[in-house]
C-alpha cells in the first residue's frame, strides 16, 4: 500500500467510519448496515400485536405477563450496502491522480470493512472493474488500485459507463469536472438512472484555481490536444477566474437539478483533512 503514500496506520483509522445514507438499502444479503425493513438482527425496533402466522419465538412474555396481551418484538433488518466508486481517468486528472487514488482507496476500504459490497470502475470501463465484498477483499482491492493505468482517457463525462453502478445504494463520482457543462448534464442524467444517492467529489488543485503563469504562453488541452496562444496578464487571469467561477456555479446548479450531492475537494488539503473532517462534516460518513 506504500504506492499510495498514505499515513501510518491509515486503514485501522478508517475502521471507525461507515458510509452514511438515507437511501433505502436494497441488498439481498446480510451486511452490517441497517435497512428500513424489519428482520432478525439484534437491534430492537419496537413492539406490535401478535397476528396468526407470526414467529412465536418473537413473543415478549414479560409484556404478556403485565398486560395479558400478546405482542412480538420487531428488530431492524441488516442488509448490505452496494457502493460504487467511479473515477475520472481523463488526462486532465494526471496531476491529481495520486490524491484521487488515495480518496478512492479510503472510501472503498470503509465499505469493505463494514462487510458491504464495493464496486469500482475507471471512466469508460475499458480497464476492467472491481467488484467484491467484505474485509477479506482488502488485499485484492489494493492490488486493483495498484494496477490502474495512468489517467490517459480523452474524456469522462460524455463517455462514462455506469453499468457497473446499477442498483447501487451510493454512487461516488471522483472528477475534476473540466469538461463542458453540456457534457456534465448528459452525464448526470445517465447516472441518475443507476443510483438514488449520487455524490460528486469535485477535485481541484491550486494551479487550476489560481494559475500563476505569466507572459506569452502556448497552452495545450490535455484531452483534445487543441492549442491556444495566450498572453497572461492580470486582466487575463481575472477573465479566467470569472469563467471558472461560472463553470463551477453551473456545475453546482446541475447537481441540484439532478439531486446529486456536491462537495469540492482540494488536493493540497490532504487525504486526512478530506476524509476525517470534510466527508464527516458533510455527513457522508458516520
Amino acid at each position: 500500500m506504500n504506492f499510495l503514500q498514505l499515513p501510518e496506520g491509515w486503514v485501522s483509522r478508517l475502521g471507525r467510519y461507515s458510509i452514511a445514507t438515507k437511501s433505502k438499502i436494497r441488498g439481498h444479503h446480510k451486511g452490517s448496515s441497517r435497512s428500513r425493513r424489519f428482520g432478525s438482527s439484534m437491534d430492537f425496533s419496537d413492539f406490535r400485536e401478535y397476528h396468526p402466522g407470526d414467529d412465536v419465538r418473537h413473543i415478549d412474555w414479560n409484556v404478556y405477563a403485565r398486560t395479558e396481551k400478546v405482542y412480538i418484538k420487531r428488530f431492524l433488518d441488516e442488509q448490505e450496502m452496494r457502493i460504487h466508486i467511479m473515477i475520472d481517468g481523463s488526462k486532465s486528472m494526471q496531476n491529481k491522480w495520486l490524491f484521487t487514488k488515495q480518496l478512492a482507496f479510503s472510501l472503498g476500504s470503509i465499505v469493505l470493512m463494514n462487510d458491504d459490497k464495493l464496486s469500482m470502475s475507471l471512466g469508460q470501463g475499458k480497464h476492467g472493474s472491481f467488484k467484491q465484498k467484505g474485509k477479506s477483499a482488502q488485499k485484492n482491492f489494493s492490488h486493483f488500485l495498484a494496477s490502474l493505468p495512468e489517467a490517459d482517457e480523452l474524456s469522462f463525462a460524455e463517455m462514462a459507463d455506469f453499468q457497473q453502478a446499477k442498483d447501487s445504494t451510493v454512487l461516488f463520482i471522483l472528477s475534476d469536472a473540466l469538461e463542458p457543462i453540456d457534457k456534465w448534464q448528459r452525464c448526470f442524467n445517465r447516472a441518475s438512472k443507476y443510483s438514488k444517492d449520487i455524490r460528486f467529489l469535485h477535485i481541484s488543485n491550486q494551479q487550476e484555481r489560481k494559475p500563476v503563469f505569466q507572459g506569452d504562453l502556448r497552452l495545450i488541452d490535455d484531452e483534445s490536444a487543441e492549442a491556444f496562444n495566450v498572453t497572461m496578464t492580470g486582466r487575463t487571469a481575472e477573465a479566467y477566474n470569472r469563467q471558472r467561477s461560472a463553470h463551477v456555479e453551473s456545475l453546482q446548479a446541475l447537481c441540484r437539478r439532478y439531486g446529486v450531492h456536491y462537495m469540492p475537494v482540494r488536493v493540497e488539503d490532504g487525504i486526512q483533512q478530506v476524509v476525517m473532517h470534510q466527508l464527516a462534516k458533510q455527513n457522508w460518513l458516520r
